[in-house]
């Protein structure tokens, strides 16, 4: 979507949820998109959140809240599906949104897509689910079997490997250089053409403070948690632990 028209919708969201009272919701979004939904959303006076249909998903809703909602995920209007096929048999993306893309169903309406041999879970819009259920058969040449939900654990689900390191600073650019061993310069350069993600959103500020329990991503980079960055050393460092996806 357009940067006007995500800020307008968000606008939009914001407004009904403050005179509603009800949860409003704008996805699914890029990590750009999403940069351009929390800057309009900040400043809105509702509480909002991101979520894509599971943890650390890359592509997400835009969710406005009232006070009244607890659970906010729960509320997510986002159904997986899962699609089973022989193991002999290989898929990739682009197979799925070939087939999701040929029912006329917009990018807007499709989340992330996962896949392992033999299954894959794509997350949809509440509203497309039942027709895709309906309508897919096949993925290319390949006969598939949908179901609603998932069992057990996501394809691809990620393992989590832990170290640590010390940084001058909580500052985004210090973190980023930390975490995928580079100097500050190249943190920079990838914070600045909009490669790195901080809880979900696409942020240009090097200057941003990080916290425990932060989620980064970075593009060609991987996915990090920030399991603690506020113990100091003797001299005056930060001690930074975190987990790397794998």
């Amino acid at each position: 979507m357009e940067q006007s028209l995500i800020a307008s919708r968000v606008k939009d969201s914001l407004k009904i949820c403050n005179n509603s009272s009800v949860p409003k919701f704008v996805g699914f979004l890029r990590s750009e998109e999403t940069a351009v939904a929390a800057a309009v959303a900040q400043n809105g006076g509702v509480h909002f959140s991101f979520f894509g249909g599971y943890e650390n998903s890359e592509r997400v809703f835009f969710g406005a809240f009232p006070d009244w909602c607890e659970n906010e995920e729960y509320f997510f209007p986002i159904t997986p599906l899962t699609f089973t096929y022989r193991k002999v048999d290989t898929l990739s993306h682009r197979d799925f949104h070939g087939s999701f893309m040929a029912l006329g169903i917009t990018r807007e309406s499709v989340g992330d897509i996962l896949i392992e041999e033999g299954r894959a879970v794509a997350f949809f819009t509440k509203e497309v689910a039942p027709f895709v259920k309906e309508q897919i058969q096949k993925i290319g040449r390949v006969g598939v079997q949908v179901e609603e939900g998932f069992t057990g654990t996501l394809p691809g689900a990620s393992k989590l490997t832990e170290a640590s390191d010390t940084v001058a600073s909580a500052r985004l650019d210090c973190v980023v250089a930390a975490l995928i061993g580079a100097s500050r310069n190249t943190a920079a350069q990838y914070i600045e053409q909009k490669m790195v993600t901080l809880n979900s959103i696409c942020t240009e500020k090097a200057t941003t403070v990080i916290k425990n329990n932060d989620k980064i991503s970075i593009r060609t980079k991987g996915k990090f948690l920030i399991d603690s960055i506020d113990e100091k050393t003797k001299k005056g460092r930060l001690k930074i632990r975190f987990k790397k996806y794998i």
